[in-house]
């Protein structure tokens, strides 16, 4: 018996890995007793066969079979890119790496 894959749509938090991103769905559930809707989030690991999705990207999974330990979803779509996002993440980068060879012109002028 073959039933329906399942899809999910969420938000892609990393992209550090080969082949994978590490994406973030979030659901409202409803509180049984209190009857107030809660925001519960899940994080998926997703096959990224080309290495498209950058940080903050919309994207659909849909269910695989197990590709790995962690991985039972692939990415099928990226929905909508956030130019936002990745250009902060950009320059937070970008500025670590300036602090960082400050840092090393710095001892290196010290030692001498």
């Amino acid at each position: 018996m073959t039933g329906r894959r399942k899809y999910r749509e969420g938000i892609v938090v990393s992209n550090k890995m080969e082949k994978t991103v590490v994406v973030v769905v979030e659901r409202l559930v409803r509180h049984e007793q209190y009857r107030k809707y809660l925001r519960q989030r899940e994080r998926y690991k997703a096959h990224d066969e080309q290495n498209k999705c950058r940080i903050g990207d919309r994207v659909r999974l849909v269910e695989t079979r197990p590709l790995s330990r962690d991985k039972r979803w692939a990415v099928q779509a990226i929905l909508s890119r956030s130019e936002a996002l990745a250009d902060a993440i950009a320059a937070t980068e970008a500025e670590k790496a300036a602090a960082k060879a400050a840092e090393t012109s710095a001892e290196g002028g010290a030692e001498s």
